[in-house]
């Protein structure tokens, strides 16, 4: 296999995991603008739900060192999913330019053949 081969095959493959994060960016778009999204997520995880448990943080009851640590795990879980759909959205937009420079980049290399 040629350098120009290899070359066309590492293209062709990033186009296509450009194309898997934009496809999965699109999708996080379309669920986040649903009314059942902002009420279930944004609203009452994000937002009730953590407030719900930093103020059980203070709750005289759930003092002993296993409550705490299970109230710092929910709130840690919390972040992590928001986080998770912070990458969804960061890997999409980063995906639609390197999908443009990759197509711009095949077709250099299919018309020098």
């Amino acid at each position: 296999m040629s350098n120009q081969e290899q070359e066309l095959e590492q293209i062709e493959l990033s186009i296509k995991h450009a194309r898997k994060n934009i496809d999965r960016h699109d999708e996080f778009n379309k669920m986040m603008k649903t009314k059942e999204f902002k009420s279930l997520i944004e609203d009452g995880y994000f937002v009730n739900e953590a407030s719900r448990l930093v103020l059980l943080k203070a709750d005289p009851s759930l003092q002993s060192d296993e409550d705490q640590k299970q109230l710092d795990n929910s709130i840690m879980a919390i972040g992590h999913l928001r986080q998770y759909f912070m990458t969804i959205v960061q890997l999409g937009s980063m995906s639609v330019k390197a999908l443009v420079e990759d197509l711009a980049t095949h077709n250099e290399i299919l018309g020098e053949e």
